[in-house]
């Protein structure tokens, strides 16, 4: 299978029109036609219904969809990968969003400058979930990121666990205690031990309010906009005369990983990941 013939098929697959997809090529729609029933043929199954008025993908097209398009990242990545190793003075990237290393980052880079395979560090600032992207498209050689995130093509290790605490308005009616529980905060989908539920919320949040930092995130919370949780080295680097920080102790604890893609074979990665792994103590549980 070649990756052009990947390429046709994922542009009808997202167009759901021939001529479109065609337009979007660059080339004509009997060719484009022609190329998908070829592949159809190689593979030997239906990957579209086809109609006068519709296109629609079937259940093995929308498995390829999925397929496809990570094998077609990969290749994109490999290429800007090499063209990195090429360079005259070749960096490590690693991703990382701005308050999300725990802490840890200056201890990390300083364990990994002892390491024999190291080499100069770029380290590249992400927006909200932007590292796992940046990671499948070549763009950076590792990752900071808390968790849970799509670990697909991915290798990934737990750094450090830490506690999150709750951040509420001065206002709010449970300022006056020191500790309080998921069931009285009442985040929608948040329940103990549910990281993906927390993830579903602070998506929500984010997206709503159009949130881009923690200075914004932090500043609706002392608006009374809302109430989020936060793992607590971000609390204690972030005090605010107008946001209170409580312990929730059934709150999911956030997880730090460091992520690489899983077809690395870069020495100096492994010796990043290495110097991640041993800075912090982490949690037979989460171990």
């Amino acid at each position: 299978m070649e990756s052009r013939s990947l390429r046709y098929f994922v542009a009808v697959a997202e167009e759901l029109n021939f001529a479109r997809a065609a337009e979007r090529l660059g080339i004509s729609a009997p060719p484009l036609s022609r190329a998908i029933r070829k592949l159809e043929q190689d593979l030997g199954i239906v990957l579209f219904e086809r109609t006068t008025h519709s296109v629609a993908l079937t259940p093995a097209g929308e498995v390829l969809l999925a397929e496809a398009r990570i094998a077609l990242d990969a290749l994109q990545a490999a290429g800007r990968r090499a063209q990195r190793a090429a360079a005259t003075d070749p960096k490590l990237i690693l991703a990382i969003k701005a308050d999300g290393d725990a802490g840890l980052l200056e201890a990390i880079l300083a364990r990994f400058a002892a390491e024999p395979e190291a080499r100069p560090v770029t380290v590249r600032l992400s927006g909200w979930g932007e590292q796992v992207r940046l990671l499948r498209e070549g763009e950076a050689d590792a990752a900071l990121l808390y968790g849970p995130f799509d670990q697909t093509g991915l290798d990934a290790e737990v750094v450090t666990v830490e506690p999150r605490l709750a951040a509420i308005p001065v206002t709010h009616p449970l300022a006056a205690r020191d500790d309080i529980t998921l069931a009285d905060l009442a985040l929608p989908g948040v329940e103990p031990g549910n990281s993906h539920g927390l993830c579903r919320y602070l998506d929500m949040i984010m997206e709503r309010h159009a949130i881009a930092d923690l200075a914004q995130l932090l500043a609706l919370v002392e608006l009374g906009k809302l109430v989020t949780l936060l793992p607590e080295s971000v609390t204690s680097r972030y005090p605010r005369p107008g946001v209170l920080y409580r312990t929730v102790p059934d709150a999911p604890a956030a997880t730090l990983f460091i992520a690489w893609p899983q077809q690395s074979r870069s020495t100096a990665t492994a010796a990043l990941v290495r110097a991640a792994t041993s800075v912090a103590p982490v949690p037979e549980a989460a171990a």
